[in-house]
């Protein structure tokens, strides 16, 4: 008998509920080993206890260690902090990992085949803002402070060199500005190599790019391109940025990676607009859950979503509105059971 993992359940807000119980369908399907905790953050969490942050989904990824985690809705400008920073934060998950690859072929690039390893902890993200008044205007300045640290360099490029050299990934490159921000982005270069000269040279390949030549690059030419690292904004951006070479974020898995637990997620927002319309996308949280099954050892289950994903897509042309098609998120999630069981 397979032996049960323990994993954190958060179906997230708008969407959320939807691609959660079509990607539980598929890991059903599969008969994936978790024991599943549900829990609530986001406006859910708001609902169900007033925190955005509910400290039982605290106590419930400090259990279980692992959780598969739905869009969660952040306000813009004011209103609570984003909970998914607050929870990079309290695992310590400073490693979140964005891997792209072309799965349905006929769009503006093809084979794609590339990952996205970006800082989580540091940088503009610490939260360190505050405004200054001017006569009657309390917003007129501004201030953000960004910090990154040794460590935090250092923690960030291991993880990253590590899973390039495990991974059979021929390069690194390395992404910065430290023309501009020579010491909160020049340290981060600096350290890279360093440690590529000390530790990884002979290993992998590497190179440095400047953040605004690499978003050129990447649009131009992505397939020089193998693994990026960057720090925790750029790697915002260029993710995103990466997802649009792929079909989009409702293609764009995520996982959060830290020493005493990984969060695995769907990249995209909640999209309240399209809530309870059956018009949602899962596939991305689907593939966070091949990637949380080749967390847990379980990359033979992992490789049998992934596929069925893909032979679901391009073999049965079964498709959301977002990939051309018709089907509903519902249609999708059958049509990809189906191959599961009978592949």
């Amino acid at each position: 008998m397979t032996q049960t993992i323990p994993a954190t359940l958060i179906e997230g807000d708008g969407i959320g509920p939807e691609i959660v119980d079509a990607t539980l369908a598929a890991l059903e399907a599969l008969k994936a080993p978790f024991a599943w905790e549900r829990a609530s953050a986001g406006l859910a969490g708001i609902k169900d206890s007033g925190d955005p942050l509910p400290q039982a989904t605290l106590d419930s990824i400090r259990r279980t260690r692992l959780a598969l985690k739905g869009p969660l809705e952040t306000p813009s400008g004011g209103g609570y902090r984003s909970s998914n920073v607050r929870l990079r934060e309290e695992f310590k998950l400073y490693a979140n990992l964005r891997p792209a690859r072309t799965i349905v072929p006929g769009g503006r690039f093809e084979n794609i085949d590339l990952v996205v390893v970006r800082e989580n902890l540091e940088g503009l993200y610490i939260g360190h803002e505050h405004y200054v008044q001017i006569d009657d205007d309390p917003h007129a300045v501004a201030m953000a402070t960004g910090i990154n640290t040794r460590a935090g360099c250092r923690h960030i490029l291991e993880y990253a060199f590590e899973y390039a050299i495990a991974n059979g990934r021929k390069k690194v490159t390395i992404v910065h500005k430290a023309n501009i921000m020579k010491a909160l982005t020049g340290i981060f270069k600096e350290t890279a190599e360093q440690m590529y000269e000390a530790k990884y040279k002979g290993r992998v390949a590497m190179e440095t790019v400047i953040v605004d030549a690499c978003a050129m690059k990447l649009v131009l030419n992505p397939w020089q391109f193998d693994v990026i690292v960057t720090t925790n904004l750029f790697g915002d951006i260029l993710s995103d940025l990466v997802a649009g070479l792929v079909g989009g974020l409702g293609m764009a898995p995520g996982a959060n990676i830290g020493a005493d637990a990984a969060i695995f997620e769907a990249v995209h927002g909640s999209a309240p607009d399209i809530a309870g319309q059956g018009k949602a996308n899962p596939v991305a949280l689907m593939l966070a859950a091949a990637m949380m099954l080749d967390h847990v050892a379980r990359k033979d289950l992992g490789d049998r979503l992934r596929r069925a994903i893909d032979r679901t897509l391009n073999v049965d042309k079964v498709r959301t509105g977002d990939l051309g098609g018709s089907a509903s998120t519902g249609e999708f999630s059958r049509a990809l059971v189906s191959r599961i069981v009978n592949d």
